[in-house]
């Protein structure tokens, strides 16, 4: 049997810091948890959400893809596969080698003079985890294994899918969030941008959001905008969120890192302010959504289901107790039980933005 990654790869990617888990998973300090180590502020999941950053770890279970997206900043060597055709690495141990490479990642920061100790402090217990780091974590045929062992574990679960194994997502069990990205409105720029091994890509995109809109706990499609490519369509658009009726719609601007450097142009990666723009137009088209924040230096803006604008004030924010408490009581539950007020000092879009205020911070290189 191959190996999904070859010696070559595990160089590289260690190199870049990576932590290679077992033969398929990897871990990699996320920029902004660093950044909220030193206390620089954390990711727009904070914001949206009320994620704390510095608890949160990013991995993935595979870092093979069925698409090779031009946006992306693997290089071309990276595995592509349309099937599992590897080893598969035991649930347990992913958990247990994850959390320990994550913390490994982190113990130099138990020395820097600058960092807030308070964050550092609770940054040692993992309460999150971003299933999106590389590759297309839903493959890993035991995802459900793990998701369930993240929870029992106290860990709340976000995971990322480019939409292509349909049926992977209808079998997916219960996680506090559901990515769903969502990088062209027609086939064609589809097939464009996402550069897809399989030939019924389109197909799987629209059979996945069937099944999107059928999950009762959150859900978001997220929308990474490419200057030149694919900010237009905006009826279009709307026709495929209200086809996957998410919870939530993340519009986000491409940046310029990695290999798509090699791909695309600085020129590509709109501001913050063509991401407002373009936010503002698409929601005429959603009636059910409207616009409820922004994170500036990751050039992102969020829109809500109405219905979470509650006695006129807006509950985006997760309730991870409860939602701990829910997935671990065997019993149904749904989106609304474990909503939370989102604080008045995260609502509200200002637009402005700055061309520079992400590079500034240092943070850009690792923005998922």
């Amino acid at each position: 049997m191959e190996e999904m990654i070859s010696l070559k790869q595990r160089e590289n990617w260690e190199k870049q810091h990576y932590k290679i888990i077992g033969t398929h998973s990897a871990v990699k300090t996320c920029g902004w948890t660093k950044s909220m180590i030193r206390g620089n502020g954390g990711c727009y999941k904070l914001t949206f959400y009320g994620i704390m950053s510095n608890q949160c770890m990013q991995m993935t279970t595979s870092m093979s893809c069925a698409n090779r997206c031009t946006f992306c900043w693997r290089d071309e060597k990276s595995t592509v596969s349309k099937e599992w055709k590897w080893n598969i690495d035991d649930s347990k141990i992913i958990l247990k080698e994850s959390k320990k490479a994550h913390h490994k990642l982190l113990e130099g920061y138990g020395g820097y003079e600058k960092r807030n100790k308070g964050a550092y402090e609770k940054s040692k217990e993992i309460k999150h985890v971003a299933l999106s780091l590389t590759g297309e974590p839903i493959m890993y045929p035991k995802i459900n294994e793990l998701i369930k062992k993240f929870h029992s574990d106290g860990i709340s679960t976000f995971l990322v899918t480019n939409a292509q194994y349909p049926e992977a997502i209808n079998n997916l069990a219960p996680i506090t969030q559901l990515y769903m990205s969502l990088d062209a409105p027609v086939k064609n720029l589809l097939k464009e941008i996402d550069v897809p091994l399989f030939k019924d890509h389109w197909e799987r995109l629209n059979k996945s959001l069937e099944y999107l809109k059928e999950k009762n706990q959150r859900t978001c499609i997220r929308l990474t905008m490419i200057r030149g490519m694919n900010m237009k369509n905006f009826e279009d658009y709307a026709k495929m969120i209200t086809k996957g009726n998410p919870d939530f719609v993340e519009i986000k601007a491409y940046i310029f890192v990695g290999a798509s450097r090699q791909r695309l142009k600085m020129e590509n990666m709109p501001l913050h302010e063509d991401i407002v723009s373009f936010s503002k137009e698409l929601v005429k088209f959603l009636p059910e959504y409207d616009i409820v924040s922004e994170h500036i230096p990751s050039r992102v803006v969020l829109l809500a289901k109405n219905k979470f604008k509650i006695n006129n004030e807006w509950h985006t924010w997760i309730d991870f107790k409860k939602f701990n408490e829910l997935t671990l009581s065997g019993k149904d539950f749904r989106t609304e039980d474990y909503l939370k007020k989102t604080p008045k000092n995260f609502i509200g879009i200002s637009g402005k933005g700055t061309i520079d205020v992400a590079r500034e911070k240092g943070i850009t290189h690792d923005i998922q």
